[in-house]
């Protein structure tokens, strides 16, 4: 089951972003509601808010590192920890989505703007969710554990 969560997000993620790359680069951003929430086309060479720009071998190094660090640990951890598998597989997808663009792209397209905050992707979405999932997991293990989630 984890694994065709993986590969949803990770399937989502290639479509949404091949919709960006193909409709909404040329004609760079769309109102969805005025001021608050666009579709914004940005090529995003570095990482979140665009810090360490042009670093891409770090950030391919860095998550090829990291996912074969969690494939570890979800092959080797108590099964029964259901929520932290969650977790740690939405961050798998995304980091595999985001590592896509990197490798064959050399930046990440990125494309929902709340105007607010940086524009961001699907597997954006993916990676935080699943880290928030992972530090309530470790913050309440026991009352993770004792709930059998």
């Amino acid at each position: 089951m984890i694994v065709l969560v993986i590969i949803g997000i990770l399937a989502l993620d290639i479509a949404t972003k091949y919709w960006a790359f193909h409709y909404l680069q040329p004609v760079g951003s769309i109102p969805v509601i005025e001021n608050i929430f666009h579709l914004t086309y940005v090529e995003n060479p570095g990482a979140a808010f665009g810090i360490l720009q042009d670093q891409r071998w770090v950030f391919i190094i860095a998550t090829v590192l990291t996912l074969g660090f969690i494939v570890w640990f979800l092959r080797n951890m108590d099964p029964d920890i259901k929520l932290l598998r969650w977790g740690l597989a939405l961050i798998v997808a995304g980091a595999i989505g985001n590592l896509i663009d990197r490798i064959l792209l050399g930046y990440v397209i990125d494309f929902l703007d709340f105007r607010v905050w940086p524009v961001f992707n699907v597997a954006d979405i993916s990676v935080v969710v699943g880290t928030g999932l992972t530090i309530l997991v470790i913050l309440f293990y026991d009352r993770v554990l004792e709930k059998g989630l």
